[in-house]
């Protein structure tokens, strides 16, 4: 991979996704790319790179999976889950929610049991759209199998309710009810996208360590987007390494990395 190869990359991913891939970002993006040259059976990434030119939508999917980081985990960042349980609480009506970087499901099911645990049986009624650019990512999300030592850290009670247990040749996972997986629908979504297809008021929006990846213009942009679709006193929820106190007036923070939706 030549300085020109990277750069090419670097700018191909940023158009395509967003995200600003950083300089020292060199080797994982070589790692993670050689793996789809040796399959194509190139031995150059000029070579790949051309091809990508002319490929069709298909091979440009290929790209972004591979340079998407999922990094996730059920109820990551705790806090904001009793947070989220109170404000649907006082909605009086079934919350409208947006997962809008659901990678393999485990946060947007950590929102299904948030609601089944808050709201009871009415929690069925709930809209949960859960949205991500990864395909390989969403296939793995709507199945809902997942090892059963990452679920058993959100407590046996929750993995007794919530999940069956793998047995036979399927021992070691776990498969989340099908009632609590059709409280989700899963939906490729590239948020740099002029058009989202997705107008509904929401009362909270998920939005949690992905923009950390785009240039600040990008992010004031998504913010103001976000902030559209969600209903006035709506909740906001961003990573613990996010700051976006000061890139836009229609969100106002109203604890650490949680803003509301201005009524205006």
């Amino acid at each position: 991979m030549s300085d020109e190869d990277f750069e090419r990359i670097r700018d191909y991913i940023r158009r395509r996704a967003g995200i600003s891939l950083a300089p020292h970002k060199r080797e994982m993006a070589y790692s993670r790319l050689a793996k789809r040259l040796r399959a194509l059976g190139l031995a150059r990434f000029d070579s790949y790179l051309a091809l990508l030119e002319r490929a069709d939508a298909e091979e440009w999917e290929y790209f972004v999976n591979a340079l998407t980081t999922n990094l996730t985990a059920f109820f990551r960042e705790p806090a904001h889950f009793p947070l989220l349980a109170d404000h649907v609480r006082g909605l009086g009506r079934p919350p409208r929610i947006w997962c809008c970087a659901s990678s393999t499901g485990e946060e947007p099911l950590s929102i299904a049991m948030t609601l089944c645990e808050t709201l009871g049986e009415s929690a069925s009624r709930s809209r949960l759209l859960a949205t991500d650019i990864d395909t390989q990512a969403l296939e793995r999300a709507r199945a809902g199998v997942y090892p059963l030592a990452a679920a058993q850290a959100m407590g046996e009670a929750r993995l007794r309710r919530f999940f069956l247990r793998g047995t036979g040749e399927r021992s070691g996972w776990a498969k989340a009810r099908p009632e609590l997986l059709g409280m989700i629908e899963y939906r490729r979504l590239n948020l740099m996208e002029p058009q989202w297809g997705i107008d509904e008021g929401f009362d909270a929006i998920f939005c949690r360590n992905i923009m950390i990846y785009f240039d600040r213009e990008a992010q004031t942009r998504l913010l103001e987007r976000f902030a559209q679709r969600l209903v006035p006193g709506g909740l906001f929820f961003a990573g613990h390494s996010e700051n976006f106190s000061r890139q836009t007036q229609a969100l106002r923070l109203t604890r650490n990395t949680i803003y509301q939706r201005v009524a205006s």
